[in-house]
């Protein structure tokens, strides 16, 4: 991994964190590059003194320089300008992430429609262990808003619905999602046991975003990279990773961190893929192809009833006529019926199920995908 400045910068610098500002950066960038943004901008906190707990210690806060801005117009002026260039700079289907607080989410929003973004949620993350308010004058602040949201409204963006909802176990993935902020071994500390980034985010974060929002092999895009929590997580996924940060000290940071990081194994990084995403493969495609042929038998899954292969891809059992799903519901007296499991055929001395013959056929295809692509 690289470590890019303006002066030495290449088209595409794929797992590389690029010093320096972020909108001249995202320039040099080309267009309809990237697959996925995540954004972490500055939050505009418009602080006016230091933060005390009531037994007046010190809280550790946003204090730093580049989350200062003249006013609203200014920083409006900042968000609307690296927005615009990550819209140019996202592929026809890709998506952004962007995450903020109350005070700068809504403001993010409003531009984020006025670029003719697409946005496909609003995503809470509720905090399992925020941190209190000190003075009791207002609720505590338990979760930051993240929008996601597609390059424009007929954006094909990857969404692995079926992962995400293993990751659920087994329930669909809600847009409220609870995890703790960045606390213990996970929490990067500098040489005098500080935070090292006041605003790091968990890994666990990352993970969920990267699985139901990308694939392995895409590009993601971090233009406030800090210590490099993007990278890290999309090193481990497989994915690649386009970083850029301004303040030299959190760039080192990152850059140590993700070369100490070990990826995954290919097999690991593996996803349930939506079967949406599946080539459709009618039965009349193994009749063509002549991995079935006409007037074979086909034996139910429990034995009952055989059915005769007929040469347009439908099959004849007794006086019953029509596709695998048809004939399967109307022999067992069912309203519906899954052919491809219903119906098995002989191999080997033994039976199986006409769907190992499909997933064969979609496995070729996608390898001839992959080898495209």
């Amino acid at each position: 991994m690289d470590i890019i400045t303006k002066k030495n910068k290449c088209l595409l610098p794929i797992n590389s964190i690029l010093h320096g500002d972020t909108i001249d950066l995202m320039k040099s960038l080309p267009c309809n590059s990237i697959d996925l943004i995540f954004a972490d901008p500055p939050y505009n906190l418009q602080l006016s003194g230091k933060l005390k707990r009531p037994d007046h210690s010190m809280v550790e806060g946003v204090e730093e320089d580049w989350d200062k801005f003249l006013n609203f117009k200014d920083y409006d002026n900042f968000c609307e300008n690296w927005l615009s260039e990550a819209k140019r700079l996202l592929k026809p289907n890709g998506a952004i992430w962007v995450i903020g607080t109350y005070h700068n989410i809504y403001r993010l929003g409003s531009i984020i429609q006025n670029l003719d973004f697409w946005i496909l949620n609003d995503v809470i993350w509720r905090k399992s262990n925020p941190m209190p308010n000190f003075h009791g004058k207002r609720l505590t602040n338990a979760h930051e808003t993240l929008i996601w949201a597609s390059k424009s409204d007929n954006s094909k963006y990857i969404f692995n619905y079926e992962a995400l909802k293993e990751l659920n176990e087994g329930l669909q993935m809600r847009s409220d999602w609870m995890m703790p902020i960045c606390s213990g071994k996970e929490r990067i500390k500098n040489k005098l046991g500080k935070k090292a980034h006041p605003t790091q985010k968990p890994e666990s974060l990352l993970h969920r975003i990267l699985i139901g929002t990308s694939n392995k092999g895409d590009i993601i895009l971090d233009p406030f990279f800090g210590t490099g929590t993007t990278g890290a997580v999309a090193k481990k996924l497989g994915r690649k990773f386009i970083g850029i940060e301004k303040d030299k000290k959190y760039l080192e940071i990152a850059n140590k961190r993700i070369k100490e990081i070990i990826p995954h194994d290919d097999k690991s990084i593996e996803i349930t893929k939506s079967k949406r995403n599946l080539p459709r493969i009618p039965f009349g495609s193994l009749i063509e192809r002549g991995i079935l042929n006409p007037g074979e038998d086909l034996q139910s899954f429990n034995g009952r009833y055989i059915a005769k292969i007929r040469a347009d891809g439908t099959l004849i059992s007794h006086d019953t006529k029509g596709s695998i799903h048809q004939v399967g519901a109307i022999l067992e007296g069912l309203p519906s019926c899954n052919g491809w499991a219903y119906w098995h055929f002989k191999i080997d001395g033994s039976t199986a199920p006409i769907d190992v013959l499909r997933q064969k056929i979609i496995s070729e295809l996608s390898e001839v995908k992959n080898n495209i692509n």
